[in-house]
């Protein structure tokens, strides 16, 4: 099995309050720290959650999917991921249609990671993180790479990280030598295509509902 794992999955940080997203105190603590040290922390938050909650550790996929919520989003700039993700199309859309936008890919992705989380809650998962300078105080942009062990399998994953007034938030994921929003872009382009961006919004609601 190849987990998502905390790219986890999924999966986004401090969003604008327009979009709903509750960020907990521990999301001010991140302010003052390195890439390195905001995606290591953001791992071992989530990972600690799931095994110190008894429907974390039983493999609930709501309680789960609720835990990434609460320990994983404020870690993220999913706006800028959808934006990405979008492409094009973003500039075109209405405020309404962002919003709709963020709040189903957000679900999208945090619900894939929930599911990938159970089946993996109770295996010897191992998390390494390879050393990295301090970027440049003017530096805006970083990546952090790390690499998950599980079941004797060994798989690297990357994060990019962007940096906010709130610190460094992740925002794309490379697993198996594909960038998270490289892939959805390719996806998401078809259902543009054929629908818009309200078309995009239905097809991605009807996802979630289906889950």
């Amino acid at each position: 099995m190849k987990p998502i794992i905390l790219s986890l999955a999924m999966l986004a940080p401090a969003l604008p309050a327009s979009f709903g997203v509750l960020v907990p105190a521990h999301a001010q603590q991140t302010e003052s720290q390195s890439p390195h040290q905001a995606v290591k922390s953001t791992i071992e938050r989530v990972m600690s959650a799931i095994r110190s909650d008894p429907g974390g550790r039983a493999g609930d996929p709501d309680r789960i999917y609720q835990l990434v919520q609460q320990h994983f989003l404020p870690a993220t700039d999913f706006a800028l991921t959808t934006r990405y993700a979008v492409g094009d199309a973003w500039a075109s859309a209405t405020p309404a249609q962002r919003e709709a936008l963020v709040k189903q890919f957000q679900t999208l992705l945090a619900r894939t990671f929930a599911l990938q989380l159970t089946q993996i809650h109770e295996q010897d998962t191992q998390f390494t993180y390879a050393p990295v300078a301090r970027p440049a105080a003017d530096a805006n942009d970083a990546v952090v790479k790390t690499s998950v062990r599980t079941e004797g399998e060994r798989m690297p994953i990357d994060y990019r990280l962007r940096k906010t007034g709130a610190g460094w938030k992740i925002y794309d994921i490379n697993m198996m030598g594909a960038w998270m929003i490289q892939v959805y872009r390719k996806q998401f382009a078809a259902q543009l295509a054929s629908g818009g961006v309200d078309g995009l919004i239905k097809y991605l609601a009807a996802h979630n509902a289906a889950v």
